[in-house]
């Protein structure tokens, strides 16, 4: 597995850097070598965030956590990713992409409710207007949403603004 680090308004030490390789290299075995994880460590005031993205043949894996301690911060990552892969392990091996995960690594002792099903149970359909970003972001507003799915005037795809857990705003674009 490869491993990118990264330090928002903070320096990362040599030992965040060797501890997060540690906790989060127990994961190598249910990924293919090529899997890519990209560890990011943010400080703002006391509060602490550690995040892992762990990418492999287009299946993402993703934890984030913030607590007053770096180290607190990184064990409640590692336990999120830990339940991630046990609760979506047959879906993970099998449904999503086989050639990003090893299945045969995917043995978990352990009883697990397997008949979890995805139910949609409402949809909604409704036009799509081009628009620019801030006018998503005001409709958005509008209705209290906590996204919005647009048509970019700018670059006439589909893209979707969101409301951020620090109250900003993010926009996903498509790319092919």
């Amino acid at each position: 597995m490869k491993y990118t680090i990264k330090g928002k308004q903070t320096g990362v030490t040599s030992a965040m850097q060797e501890k997060a390789i540690k906790k989060i290299s127990k994961f190598e075995r249910f990924f293919k070598p090529d899997a890519e994880a990209v560890i990011s460590f943010k400080i703002e005031k006391d509060r602490y965030t550690f995040e892992t993205a762990i990418y492999s043949g287009g299946t993402i894996i993703r934890a984030e956590e913030c607590s007053n301690d770096m180290y607190a911060s990184m064990d409640m990552v590692v336990e999120k990713l830990e339940r991630q892969i046990r609760k979506h392990k047959t879906k993970l091996g099998k449904k999503i992409r086989q050639e990003a995960m090893t299945p045969d690594n995917f043995y978990i002792n352990e009883e697990i409710d397997e008949d979890e099903s995805f139910d949609v149970v409402r949809t909604k359909r409704f036009p799509l207007k081009p628009m620019d970003v801030e006018e998503a972001i005001l409709q958005m507003n509008l209705l209290g949403h906590d996204f919005f799915v647009f048509i970019n005037s700018d670059t006439e795809t589909v893209n979707v603004v969101y409301r951020r857990k620090d109250g900003k705003y993010g926009l996903i674009e498509p790319e092919f």
